[in-house]
């Protein structure tokens, strides 16, 4: 590095998509406690994580257009709401047969869980997630 603005230059977008990274990281394993916990008997975390990873992923989403980060941000985001929409739409089976309930919700945490999973597998490797 000769300290001339070319290199500067370089360095940014490396220290951009490293930041994109770590903020990937932190949302991906917020994910992971509330999908670990969804499928263990009495160890629910409090749903303000997965709204804390929410929240992460929407406002840093802009900054990882044009990267292969940007599918991680939609992968994650689209993962909560489909979840988020399964549960509320099954809930009425909670409330009419216990069992159903219980097995609609199980598919859909481990569904969850396996997509947080797939994701953190695929950023592992500094590649885009398929949708």
């Amino acid at each position: 590095m000769n300290g001339n603005r070319n290199d500067i230059i370089d360095i940014e977008p490396n220290q951009r998509a490293d930041n994109l990274k770590a903020v990937g990281w932190v949302s991906y394993i917020l994910h992971l406690i509330v999908a670990v916990a969804a499928v263990v008997p009495s160890a629910q975390p409090s749903i303000a994580l997965l709204l804390v990873a929410l929240v992460i992923d929407l406002v840093k989403r802009s900054d990882a257009e044009g990267t292969w980060q940007a599918s991680h941000f939609s992968w994650r985001i689209r993962s909560v709401i489909w979840a988020g929409v399964l549960y509320v739409v099954t809930s009425p089976l909670w409330l009419l047969f216990l069992v159903p309930g219980w097995i609609a919700w199980g598919l859909i945490s481990l569904w969850f869980l396996y997509r947080i999973v797939r994701g953190m597998l695929a950023m592992s490797k500094s590649q885009p997630v398929d949708a």
